[in-house]
């Protein structure tokens, strides 16, 4: 069974599961502090000084306490996840939208649970959560604590460390989510040179589409 055949989520702090906003609406969330979630201070440069920022670090573990955290001294308007990623669908240097999100590290199949899935968590492998943003693709982001040079997985074409942690704690604290991500690299045996060289260029890529929101 394709993870995209199971059912939605759908009780009352899910309501923004997939959600398609147009500019206007996120235009509004923007202007009810935000707050920028990047896994890097690179991948944020200097475009992102005058926002309301953090930087969670590396991997699902630290960026759930990071913004875990954050959420328990203010919580937030809405979390705008903003981070580059791998990909052999997307084109480097591609802004790409992700409202459904995979934990690729978890795989618990050598007890009978499906793939992806978290035992006995309640949670369906496929988590879909965040807001759309029309004009940019969709992808499918897995996320793992694992840097990925040879991806061949069809479930997910989007591949970076930190947002389904980020895309659960949204979720769980009903706090409207737009998730982002700068293609760096295809997730290939060129993927850490490409990304050494890409991940500088994410910064003005994405400030260059929240300015457009803001106008």
């Amino acid at each position: 069974m394709s993870l995209r055949n199971f059912a939605p989520l759908t009780n009352n702090k899910q309501m923004l599961n997939n959600t398609s906003a147009g500019f206007t609406t996120i235009a509004t969330l923007l202007k009810q502090n935000p707050l920028f979630v990047f896994a890097l201070e690179s991948e944020a440069a200097d475009e992102f000084e005058d926002v309301n920022s953090l930087i969670v670090g590396i991997g699902k573990v630290h960026a759930a306490y990071n913004l875990t955290k954050r959420i328990a001294q203010e919580k937030p308007g809405i979390i705008v996840n903003l981070g580059s990623a791998g990909s052999n669908t997307f084109k480097r240097g591609e802004v790409v939208c992700c409202t459904e999100f995979i934990q690729r590290d978890m795989d618990v199949t050598g007890l009978g649970y499906r793939k992806y899935e978290t035992p006995f968590s309640g949670e369906e492998p496929l988590l879909q959560y965040g807001l759309t943003l029309e004009g940019l693709p969709h992808g499918v982001c897995g996320t793992g604590d694992n840097f990925e040079t040879a991806h061949i997985e069809a479930a997910y074409n989007v591949l970076d460390m930190e947002g389904y942690s980020l895309a659960y704690i949204a979720k769980k604290e009903a706090i409207p989510f737009l998730c982002l991500k700068y293609i760096s690299d295809g997730a290939d045996g060129a993927a850490a040179e490409d990304w050494l060289v890409q991940v500088h260029n994410a910064a003005a890529a994405f400030r260059k589409i929240i300015d457009e929101l803001r106008k």
